[in-house]
């Protein structure tokens, strides 16, 4: 989809490419998830792996938010998915996130990683899909998403945010490491690629950890492979989202349409600085954790009053906590629709 096309799309994508929008767009990391009663409805205590897998209810936790009214549906799966189609299977602690089975410990363990893994090793992705296109009907944009190599390693090599352990086992391992980065790199784009050709409207690209860098690393391990994957896909809009990075230049130059901000950076002079680009966040998920709904609604309108309501799309700096009460997700959204431009 070019500019041009995106006038008569969705909210969502009009925003994405800066497009006049009558209200902006909102919609949350992790918005089908723990903290929502009906998700764990669905849920009846099924491994992470297992609930994501069962189609008949992957679709149904996916569509769960539309009961709060957002603006978008993000489809459920986690990150590691890729990796598992790619021969290393993971398993999900409580507290402690994907651990895989066996993790990777040297050159010849990438080896075996398949760096094409077929469609039908994903296949319950796919399915997903399908039938959530298919339930919408085309009332809301459906958001794929990928991990971006250098997060998805460090859970392949079981350090996770962890970064003196990323950064031994770099050290040891210099040419296992960047075997490992490319092999994901080329995956992604297949996997994205076929989640693309099947209909998904616009994709994000978690590379949650990445923030934690210094720029040289971030540069080398993070940036030039968000730039090669944002250019694979040149008609579809990308969201790179980096937890709380510090590097906004390098972030903007990632060749992402929208790059989402965490509270560490300004909204307004991010927009000012980069115009030809739209921004998502900033909202604190820690206010939605722990405060009231009158303070998330006002949390809302302060991130709008700094946008102005344009090339914005309203999201956290993160994801929903899963002890978020459901009153303060409700009034989240509901005070994205009763902002007034006159409010600012």
């Amino acid at each position: 989809m070019d500019v041009q096309q995106a006038t008569t799309a969705h909210l969502l994508l009009r925003a994405a490419y800066g497009q006049p929008v009558e209200r902006p767009p909102v919609w949350a990391m992790r918005q089908a998830g723990r903290w929502d009663p009906e998700f764990q409805r669905l849920r009846q205590g099924q491994s992470f792996f297992a609930f994501s897998e069962d189609v008949d209810r992957a679709v149904q936790a996916t569509l769960a938010p539309l009961r709060f009214g957002v603006d978008a549906i993000i489809l459920f799966y986690d990150i590691t998915t890729l990796p598992i189609a790619m021969g290393l299977p993971f398993t999900l602690s409580s507290g402690a996130g994907p651990i895989p089975v066996q993790p990777i410990r040297c050159l010849s363990d990438v080896e075996r990683l398949d760096p094409e893994p077929p469609p039908a090793r994903y296949a319950h992705v796919v399915e997903l899909l399908r039938r959530v296109r298919a339930e919408l009907a085309g009332r809301l944009p459906v958001i794929a998403f990928a991990g971006a190599p250098f997060t998805v390693a460090t859970y392949c090599i079981a350090t996770g945010k962890n970064m003196d352990q990323t950064r031994r086992f770099v050290a040891e391992q210099p040419h296992a490491w960047r075997e490992l980065l490319d092999r994901l790199h080329h995956a992604t784009v297949l996997f994205l690629r076929t989640l693309l050709a099947e209909g998904a409207d616009i994709y994000q690209l978690f590379d949650s950890w990445a923030g934690m860098l210094s720029l040289e690393e971030y540069t080398n391990w993070a940036q030039t492979y968000h730039q090669k994957l944002f250019a694979a896909f040149p008609h579809v809009p990308g969201i790179l989202f980096v937890k709380e990075c510090p590097y906004l230049e390098a972030m903007c130059t990632s060749g992402a349409r929208v790059v989402s901000l965490g509270i560490r950076h300004d909204l307004t002079s991010a927009l000012r600085q980069y115009p030809h680009l739209t921004f998502q966040g900033n909202v604190d998920a820690a206010i939605l954790q722990h405060g009231t709904p009158a303070q998330v609604r006002q949390a809302v309108w302060n991130c709008l009053r700094a946008s102005g309501g344009l090339r914005h799309i309203v999201n956290l700096n993160h994801g929903v906590d899963k002890d978020t009460p459901v009153e303060n997700f409700v009034a989240f959204v509901e005070a994205v629709k009763q902002w007034q431009p006159s409010q600012t």
